[in-house]
C-alpha cells in the first residue's frame, strides 16, 4: 500500500528531476531531430529556393536509379541468406546439444563487430589471384585473373556472412521467448524433435524470421564498407558509395545532390524499418514464462556431423579470412610466398611508427571512440532515467527518434551533421566542418541508441524504495543519482561504453565523409592504403583492429554476469539451459 510520505517524496522527485526533461529533449533536438529535418530541406532546396523539379531531376537520374536498385538488389538477397546462416546457427544452438556453445557464439558474432572494411579485405585478400592461402593449397586463381570477389555477388557474400550474426542474435531473442511448457507437451504427446521443430517451434518463430530479414535488410542497404572495397573498382556502385563517390570528387558544392540522394538511402532503410515496427505492434506481447526455452533435441551419432557442418561456417566466415590477412601482412611483397624465411613484421612497423597517417589515424580513432563512448554512456545514464522515471507520455516517440540516427545509413548521418554543421555556429561563430568535433558530434549521435539499451535494461529492473528513501531524508536529485542510480547502473555503463567504442574505433561509413587533414580514422586509413595499392600495409592495419577487438570482446564477456540479461548478444545467443534428463531419454 501506498503511503502520504512515499507519494509526497514521489512528488518531490518529480518536481526537482524537471532537467532531465530539458536534458532528453534536448539530446533528442541536437542529435536527431535537428540533423534529419536539415537534410530534408536541403535536399530541397537550391541556391536558398525550394526546388522540388531539380530534386526530383536528381532522383530520377541514371546514376540514382541503378545505384537505388543495386542498394535493394544487394540488400534483398543478403538479408535473405544473412536470415538462413542466422537461422541454421541460432537453432543448433539453442534446440540441439553441440558442444562449446559460448565459444561457437562469440566467435560467430564476433565478426560481426569486426568491421565490415575489415570482412572486405579479408574476402578480397582471400579470393584474388595473389592469395597466398589459394597459392598454399595450389587452388590460386592464374594471374591476370579477375578478382572473384569485386561486383555485385562477392558484396552479396560477404555482407551475407557477416550480418548472419545479426539474424542469429534476432532469431535468438524470439526463440527466448517461446515457453518450454510448448516443446514439453509436444513430447508428451510423442512427436519426435524434427516434428516438434517443424509444428512448434518455427510457426512461432515466423514473426521473427520476418523480422530478421528486414533487420539484415536494412544493415545491408545502408553498408559502406563492404560495396566500397568490392563494388567501386568494378563499378558497381550502391546508394552509400554513389553518395561518397559525387562528394569526394565534388566536394560541397554537390551537397545539395548528395542530400537528395541521402534521402533516398534513408528512405530505402525506412522502409524496413517502418516495416519492422509494423511487425511487432502485430505480434502478440510476450506472456510471463516461467520455465523459458531450452535444448530438446538431443543429436545422438548426429551430433559430430552438425559439429562439423557449425565449424566449417565458422572456419569460412572468421577463421580463413583472419588468416588470409595474416598472411598478407608478414610477407615483404605481393607475389612473394609465404615461408619461415619470407615472414617479416616490417608491416606492422611501417604502420605503427613509420608512416604517419596510420600511427595518427590510431591516435584519433582511440580519442575520438573513447570521448564519443564516455559522453554515450552518461547521456544513456541521464536519459535511462528519465524515460523510465520520468516520461509517461511520448516516451515511444524519444525512443524512435533516439534510435534514428543509428538506423540509417551512416552516409546519410554524414551529409546531414556536413549540412547542420557546415556554416559557424550561432554566437560562437566557428564552423565544426573539417574539425574532429563533427566526427565526434556524429558518433554520439550515431551510438546513443547502442549504450542506451543496456542501460535501459538495467534502469527497469532498479525499485524505487532506496530513491524514495534518499529523497525523503533529504538527498539531492545529483546525490540519488550519484549514491543510488550510477553505481547500481555502472557494470551495464561499462559495457556500453565498451561496445560504443568498439563500434566507433573501427567506424568508416561515417567518418568516411566527415575527415579532414589531420582527423583521419582507422576505417578511413585503412581505405585510403587499399586504394593506394598498400594492400601489405592496408591488412597489417586489419590485423591490429581485429586483435583490438577481440581483446574488448574478451573484456566484455568478463562483465557478463554482471549485466542484465541480453546485454552481450553472444550470451543471449548461447543462452539456455543445458538439456536435462528427460529431454535425452
Amino acid at each position: 500500500m501506498t503511503t502520504a510520505s512515499s507519494v509526497a517524496g514521489r512528488g518531490w522527485m518529480e518536481r526537482e528531476g524537471r532537467f532531465l526533461d530539458v536534458c532528453l529533449a534536448s539530446v533528442v533536438l541536437v542529435a536527431t531531430f535537428a540533423p534529419m529535418a536539415r537534410l530534408l530541406w536541403g535536399s530541397l532546396v537550391r541556391a536558398g529556393v525550394p526546388d522540388l523539379s531539380a530534386a526530383l531531376e536528381n532522383l530520377t537520374s541514371r546514376a540514382a536509379l541503378t545505384a537505388t536498385l543495386n542498394t535493394i538488389d544487394v540488400g534483398v538477397l543478403s538479408a535473405f541468406g544473412a536470415t538462413v546462416l542466422g537461422a541454421i546457427v541460432a537453432l543448433a544452438l539453442a534446440a540441439t546439444d553441440i558442444r562449446a556453445k559460448r565459444a561457437i557464439a562469440v566467435l560467430f558474432v564476433g565478426s560481426l563487430l569486426v568491421a565490415p572494411q575489415v570482412m572486405a579485405l579479408a574476402f578480397k585478400t582471400m579470393m584474388g589471384p595473389s592469395s597466398l592461402l589459394l597459392d598454399l593449397l595450389g587452388l590460386a586463381p592464374s594471374p591476370g585473373m579477375p578478382n572473384p570477389m569485386l561486383g555485385k555477388w562477392g558484396i552479396i557474400a560477404v555482407l551475407t556472412l557477416h550480418h548472419a550474426p545479426l539474424a542469429a542474435v534476432a532469431l535468438a531473442g524470439g526463440l527466448r521467448a517461446i515457453p518450454q511448457s510448448l516443446i514439453d507437451a509436444a513430447h508428451i504427446d510423442g512427436a519426435s524433435p524434427w516434428r516438434t521443430m517443424k509444428s512448434v517451434v518455427l510457426p512461432l518463430l515466423r514473426p521473427h524470421f520476418i523480422a530478421a530479414g528486414l533487420l539484415t535488410f536494412v544493415a545491408g542497404a545502408g553498408n559502406f564498407g563492404i560495396p566500397a572495397l568490392l563494388g567501386v573498382q568494378a563499378n558497381y556502385l550502391t546508394l552509400p558509395t554513389l553518395i561518397y563517390r559525387q562528394l569526394s570528387s565534388f566536394g560541397p558544392s554537390v551537397l545539395p545532390d548528395v542530400a537528395g540522394l541521402s534521402v533516398l538511402a534513408g528512405g530505402v532503410a525506412a522502409s524496413g524499418i517502418l516495416l519492422a515496427a509494423r511487425l511487432r505492434a502485430r505480434t502478440p506481447s510476450t506472456v510471463q514464462i516461467e520455465h523459458r526455452f531450452s535444448p530438446f533435441w538431443p543429436l545422438a551419432q548426429w551430433r559430430p556431423l552438425v559439429e562439423a557442418a557449425v565449424l566449417v561456417l565458422i572456419v569460412v566466415a572468421v577463421v580463413l579470412p583472419a588468416l588470409s590477412l595474416i598472411a598478407t601482412a608478414v610477407v615483404p611483397a605481393v607475389g612473394v610466398k609465404l615461408t619461415f624465411e619470407t615472414v617479416t613484421l616490417a608491416k606492422f612497423r611501417e604502420v605503427l611508427t613509420v608512416q604517419d597517417i596510420t600511427a595518427r589515424a590510431f591516435r584519433n580513432s582511440f580519442l575520438f571512440a573513447g570521448v564519443a563512448a564516455v559522453i554515450v554512456a552518461l547521456l544513456g545514464m541521464l536519459i535511462a532515467y528519465a524515460l523510465e522515471r520520468r516520461v509517461q507520455r511520448g516516451k515511444a516517440v524519444a525512443t524512435l527518434l533516439i534510435q534514428l540516427p543509428y538506423a540509417v545509413p551512416g552516409v546519410v548521418l554524414s551529409i546531414a551533421c556536413i549540412l547542420l554543421l557546415l556554416r559557424p555556429l550561432p554566437l560562437l561563430g566557428v564552423s565544426l566542418y573539417g574539425t574532429g568535433w563533427i566526427i565526434l558530434f556524429a558518433y554520439v549521435a550515431r551510438f546513443l541508441a547502442v549504450a542506451l539499451e543496456p542501460i535501459r535494461a538495467a534502469m527497469a529492473l532498479l525499485e524505487r524504495d532506496q530513491e524514495e528513501a534518499a529523497a525523503l531524508c533529504g538527498a539531492s536529485l545529483t546525490e540519488r543519482l550519484r549514491y543510488i542510480i550510477v553505481p547500481a547502473l555502472l557494470p551495464s555503463m561499462a559495457a556500453a561504453a565498451l561496445l560504443v567504442f568498439l563500434m566507433a574505433f573501427n567506424e568508416l561509413t561515417v567518418s568516411a565523409l566527415l575527415w579532414s587533414a589531420g582527423t583521419e580514422t582507422l576505417g578511413v586509413a585503412l581505405l585510403s592504403l587499399e586504394d593506394a595499392g598498400l594492400g601489405g600495409e592496408a591488412a597489417a592495419v586489419a590485423v591490429l583492429t581485429a586483435l583490438f577487438v577481440a581483446l574488448i570482446i574478451a573484456g566484455l564477456d568478463r562483465l557478463a554476469p554482471r549485466l542484465p540479461e541480453g546485454a552481450l548478444p553472444w550470451v543471449m545467443l548461447a543462452g539456455g539451459r543445458t538439456m536435462d534428463s528427460s529431454a535425452r531419454s
